[in-house]
């Protein structure tokens, strides 16, 4: 059961990194989704949008500590930890 937990934290990290870049894209970006997406990927920046989309990650974090969901939020932190090794890895490549 924890695990299962954990797992449903991760989904709901990595939905919440997804949504923050979707919000970023469209409230800041004149382009539309696949044109910034492929600007930001020539143009070396794609890690900074994966950095701003993951602002949202602290919505359910904070939501699952309230309601102490501690395994949850685990999760969430295990999607973040992912998301800045996704970055690291843009940046040195």
């Amino acid at each position: 059961m924890r695990k299962l937990d954990i797992f449903i934290g991760f989904l709901v990290g990595i939905a919440a990194n997804i949504g923050g870049i979707l919000l970023y894209i469209s409230a800041f970006s004149e382009m539309n989704f696949d044109d910034t997406l492929s600007d930001a990927i020539e143009n070396d920046y794609i890690g900074k949008l994966i950095a701003l989309g993951a602002i949202l990650n602290f919505l359910p974090f904070f939501v699952f500590i309230r309601k102490k969901q501690i395994y949850h939020a685990r999760g969430v932190i295990l999607a973040t930890i992912l998301t800045a090794i996704c970055i690291a890895v843009f940046k040195f490549l």
